[in-house]
């Protein structure tokens, strides 16, 4: 886990912000009406889901915060051994503890009001617990006051914590105050370290990326460090001996011979060897700075003794640069990388898991066949080829160059057309260059049309000669015929389309449609092998009973039914179980079926069929009844004004001393 895990922690609110966190949620996220003459059963519910609310928000508030915030244990040696060093492990440590404690205590207050609610014999009482319980778990909340302040400090310091990656490849630098150490990360990285001439200007640790061999690296410039134990050292030198202690690096030593920094060669030497154990098993690079002042060559026999004593231990490469100048700095950055990838490669050669892949690995190694020399072959053109100089006149000119002449970046269009491979030069502008399926639109031209069309215009000449289109005439006369019947089918499409819109949820068939003749209906049953006979004598009963109550047209050639006997024919034909009648009729005289209808039309009569009870009586003695029932009924539903929610401000916030005036805050 980096430090850039540890920043995803959400800001820790004060004591008094909590409080008004968790009690106006409760008093938005649960009822506020409750009225004496309830059922006490309903009034100690009411209380007791106020009381686990607030429970269960200062819980999961507390909650967030406490697995929110690394435990110590779990990091990196690094990133715990640092947070140590920044905020003290007890201090840190206890606040988490404090709080953990409060949730306990809340859950506990929770618990027996809750169990004294469910005795609660009256509102006033079962208020009066619910408050004791409020303002305990309050009472609770305001002790933690300081621990809650201090975890956010540590929360906005985290946060400004540079991205340590302890375990990616680390070159670490480190040395006495003012060696040049932020000099060099700001050469060899992108980092913005700040450079003064006085001691202790780096105050943490600064972090830098830079890229060699395609991977990624990071730099980290520590403050510097002085020569004296370590019960002695600050915060911003122990921040040093943090990491020099936890993170598998390269440890570039920096030390400056000049003695600008205003310690001297032999003070330097003395605390390399001091920290001395804190670099084993990593690779060491002894870095001699500000050599555009003072070199090695330069110095005193002894002095230069106790840097010799220093180059010439164990896994030590000592390398002279110059920040100033830039003298060997690359140099030093590539000695430094190339040690470290050495270093991590043969601590992966001698781990336990190199087994189970490397005898997965062959490498071949070719072997001489006979004793022929056989040179590696250059062809002389590469050899003859002259390296590019922007200084020729004669160079070979590049899409830059032309880009340049042609007036810079955002005046210059490339034309991509122009290393188009093609049969002729020419064609590579042409305006249709697409193609499809292998073929431009050239390619489906007939080279013949002109021909073809031309024999075309002399057959039409030839028919218009003979008079072929004189016979078949206009199908209008005049234009006003035309435009008449333009409208007439416009006309017909749009009732067309009316006509499909009003059938959208309905019937498709008309019940007329399905109406046949007797004669029709009893071929068909004889047809299909069945005894039409009763069909028959239903039908000519039916004809019979509503032959009397059929009066004649004027004309005499017609019947037809009068609407109150017609009613009397259709309340028997119910009683009877008749279905045929509902759709026809039959004459006395030739047993064809007729439909019913208005007068002098052919159209059924529609009705719908009352029903046998009427449903709105059913369990009511009388028609008054009903009647009250249905008035009281419409006097009991609520107007709409009556389902409005008012405001309801939450009463904690606005509770306290109040002014002369009104007493309600609703």
């Amino acid at each position: 886990m980096s430090t850039s895990g540890l920043k995803a922690i959400a800001p820790v609110p004060t004591a008094a912000d909590f409080l008004d966190i968790v009690l106006s949620k409760t008093q938005r996220k649960t009822p506020t009406v409750i009225h004496k003459n309830f059922k006490i059963s309903r009034i100690r519910n009411f209380y007791m889901r106020k009381v686990k609310f607030t429970q269960d928000t200062f819980d999961e508030k507390l909650g967030a915060i406490l697995s929110e915030f690394p435990m110590l244990d779990d990091l990196h040696p690094f990133l715990s051994s640092l947070m140590n060093v920044l905020y003290d492990k007890n201090h840190y440590k206890l606040a988490l503890g404090q709080l953990r404690t409060a949730r306990h205590l809340i859950d506990q207050v929770a618990k027996d009001y809750v169990r004294l609610l469910k005795f609660g014999d009256s509102l006033y009482r079962c208020k009066q617990l619910k408050r004791a319980a409020l303002g305990r778990m309050a009472t609770i909340m305001r002790r933690q006051k300081d621990p809650l302040a201090y975890l956010e400090q540590v929360r906005q310091h985290i946060s400004r914590l540079p991205a340590i990656d302890p375990n990616t490849r680390t070159l670490l630098i480190c040395g006495y105050p003012n060696v040049g150490k932020s000099s060099f990360i700001n050469k060899v990285t992108r980092a913005d370290v700040d450079v003064q001439p006085y001691a202790f200007t780096t105050k943490s640790l600064f972090v830098g990326h830079l890229d060699y061999k395609y991977l990624r690296w990071q730099v980290i410039d520590t403050p510097g460090i002085l020569d004296h134990p370590l019960e002695e050292m600050n915060t911003i030198e122990m921040q040093s001996i943090t990491a020099l202690a936890h993170l598998k690096s390269c440890v570039l030593y920096f030390m400056d011979l000049s003695e600008q920094c205003g310690y001297t060669v032999e003070v330097q030497c003395k605390l390399f060897h001091s920290i001395k154990p804190l670099f084993s098993g990593k690779p060491t690079v002894l870095v001699i700075n500000k050599i555009d002042v003072t070199r090695l060559e330069d110095l005193s026999p002894d002095t230069r003794a106790l840097v010799q004593e220093i180059i010439d231990a164990d896994d030590v490469q000592c390398v002279q640069v110059s920040c100033y100048s830039e003298e060997g700095v690359m140099d030093l950055k590539n000695k430094a990388c190339d040690a470290l990838l050495a270093q991590r490669v043969d601590a992966k050669l001698k781990g336990s898991k190199i087994n189970t892949i490397i005898n997965r690995i062959h490498v071949a190694q070719p072997k001489p066949r006979d004793d022929v020399v056989r040179e590696p072959f250059i062809p002389e053109a590469v050899k003859l080829r002259k390296k590019y100089n922007k200084n020729d006149a004669e160079r070979r000119k590049l899409e830059k160059d032309i880009e340049l002449e042609e007036g810079g970046a955002g005046v210059y269009n490339i034309n991509l057309k122009k290393n188009y491979i093609l049969a002729n030069d020419e064609w590579k502008n042409d305006i249709i260059p697409e193609i499809m399926d292998g073929k431009n639109i050239a390619d489906f031209i007939d080279p013949d049309i002109a021909e073809k069309l031309e024999a075309l215009e002399r057959e039409e000449e030839t028919l218009e000669a003979e008079g072929f289109y004189d016979d078949r005439g206009d199908a209008f006369d005049s234009d006003d015929e035309r435009e008449a019947a333009a409208a007439k089918v416009a006309l017909g499409h749009r009732l067309e389309a009316q006509s499909k819109k009003k059938m959208k949820n309905k019937a498709r068939l008309p019940r007329t449609a399905g109406l046949r003749t007797i004669t029709e209906l009893t071929t068909d049953l004889t047809n299909a092998g069945l005894d039409p006979s009763r069909v028959r004598e239903r039908a000519v009963m039916i004809a019979k009973m509503r032959g009397g109550k059929r009066r004649r047209d004027e004309d005499g050639d017609g019947m037809d039914v009068d609407e109150d006997d017609d009613e009397a024919a259709w309340e028997e034909e119910e009683e009877d179980g008749g279905e045929e009648a509902d759709t026809m009729e039959i004459d006395g005289d030739d047993d064809t079926p007729r439909k019913r209808g208005k007068a002098n039309s052919g159209a059924v009569i529609a009705r719908k069929r009352a029903p046998h009870s009427n449903r709105q009586l059913a369990g009511l003695r009388d028609e008054a009844q009903a009647s009250k029932a249905i008035r009281l009924r419409n006097i009991s539903q609520p107007g709409e004004s009556d389902r409005a929610i008012r405001v309801k401000m939450p009463k904690h916030l606005f509770s306290g001393k109040r002014k002369a005036g009104k007493t309600s805050r609703r």
